[in-house]
């Protein structure tokens, strides 16, 4: 039996980390066919894309708004075309409108929930995604991460005292979106298998595969 640990950058409002997670999640499902006594553990790791937006609730800003100011209609128009295209062969419902902002307090409840164990870890990462990209919720309200949070398995309480009156996370935070950017990762999503092996950007599934049986080969 091999555990294959799976180290993924990414912030969570690249639609790209989206695509990324759900490519492993397949390559995961195709590995336990052939080995089925094989495990997973992933872990998620900060990355910002805009760390320079003001952290909390209420400064989040329309989504579509900040898109068009920064790329463009027609680039918009056809970053849209792709990614529900992908998106729709992934069983990812991409939706476009919303808000966005500052994903530090994501972080911070994603980085919390590891001490949940894996499946609920995962599970905030899940929930994230779908918030932002398939509900159009604004995932720097307080009350959109505690549904993640409890929906995955986070007692409420626990929430409050750790993200909404506390500031648990936060140096955690910071200190990994640094060692990612000094490690040389300039792009998410960015995954990392068996502490050694790289795998950059959104792959297909039969990428990860293959690295996957790299992995096994060299466990012996």
């Amino acid at each position: 039996m091999t555990n294959i640990r799976i180290k993924v950058v990414s912030d969570t409002v690249c639609p790209w980390c989206y695509v990324g997670r759900r490519q492993l999640q397949q390559a995961e499902r195709l590995w336990k066919q052939k080995n089925p006594a094989d495990t997973f553990t992933v872990s998620y790791e900060p990355y910002q894309l805009r760390p320079d937006w003001p952290k909390g609730p209420s400064s989040s800003r329309d989504k579509q708004q900040m898109y068009l100011e920064k790329f463009g209609p027609q680039m918009v128009t056809q970053m849209r075309a792709r990614l529900d295209a992908v998106g729709q062969s992934l069983g990812i419902n991409f939706k476009h409108g919303g808000r966005t902002g500052n994903t530090f307090d994501s972080h911070r409840l994603a980085h919390i929930s590891k001490k949940y164990g894996n499946e609920v870890h995962e599970k905030v990462i899940d929930g994230l995604f779908a918030a932002y990209f398939e509900n159009e919720k604004d995932i720097t309200d307080y009350a959109v991460l505690k549904d993640v949070a409890t929906t995955a398995g986070i007692p409420g309480d626990e929430f409050d005292k750790a993200i909404t009156n506390g500031t648990d996370g936060a140096a955690e935070v910071e200190r990994a979106v640094i060692e990612a950017q000094m490690s040389g990762v300039n792009g998410v999503p960015d995954f990392t298998i068996q502490d050694r092996f790289k795998v950059n950007g959104a792959r297909e599934p039969e990428a990860f595969f293959a690295v996957f049986e790299r992995a096994k080969q060299l466990e012996g």
